[in-house]
C-alpha cells in the first residue's frame, strides 16, 4: 500500500529526531495507523517512536486524546480545531516531544461540498511549543489519499523536528 520511498522518508525522519533527541507520537484517524506503521517498519525506531493512537471513531478521539465532544459537534471530526486537539492530546497523553495528527475524508464516500473526499487536516504539536496545521485536498482513490496523507505527515514532522 505504501510506496517504498515513504520508508526512506521515515528512516530520514527517525535519524533527524535521533540527532536532536526528539521522541515522536502519532494520532491517526483516516490513516488508521499507517504513519506509525511507516515509522516502526524501520529497525531501531523504538528509541524515537514513543506511541501511536489510532482514533478512528469520535469516541476514541474523545477518550484517548481528550478531544472535546463539543468541538467535534461544532466543527466536525475533519477540521483544523480537531486536528490541533488530536495532536495536543497525543502530547498530553504520552512522553513524546513531538506529535502529529491526521484526520480526513479518505472516501470513497463520506464527502460533502464543504468537506470533499480527499480533504485531510494534519497538525503537529511540540511539547511546550507551537502547533502547526496544514490543510490538503489529495486527489485519487482511498489508498492514494491515505498514502499521500502519510507522506505529508512525515514531511510535517520532519519540518517541525528540524526547527
Amino acid at each position: 500500500m505504501l510506496n517504498p520511498a515513504v520508508f526512506e522518508e521515515a528512516a530520514a525522519l527517525l535519524a533527524l529526531c535521533r540527532a536532536h533527541g526528539i521522541t515522536l507520537a502519532t494520532a491517526e484517524s483516516c490513516t488508521g495507523g499507517l504513519v506509525a506503521a511507516a515509522l516502526t517498519a524501520i529497525a531501531g525506531s523504538s528509541d524515537v517512536f514513543e506511541r501511536g493512537f489510532v482514533t478512528y471513531s469520535n469516541a476514541a478521539k474523545e477518550t484517548l486524546l481528550g478531544v472535546p465532544a463539543s468541538l467535534i459537534a461544532s466543527d466536525g471530526a475533519v477540521s483544523e480545531p480537531v486536528a490541533r486537539a488530536m495532536a495536543t492530546g497525543a502530547i498530553r497523553n504520552s512522553s513524546a516531544d513531538l506529535a502529529v495528527s491526521v484526520t480526513g475524508v479518505a472516501g470513497p464516500g463520506g464527502g460533502s461540498p464543504e468537506k470533499p473526499v480527499g480533504l485531510v487536516w494534519l497538525a503537529a504539536a511540540r511539547r511546550d511549543g507551537p502547533v502547526c496545521c496544514e490543510r490538503h485536498i489529495f486527489p485519487g482513490d482511498r489508498a492514494t489519499i491515505r498514502a499521500a496523507s502519510v507522506k505529508a505527515a512525515l514531511a510535517l514532522l520532519a519540518r517541525m523536528a528540524a526547527g
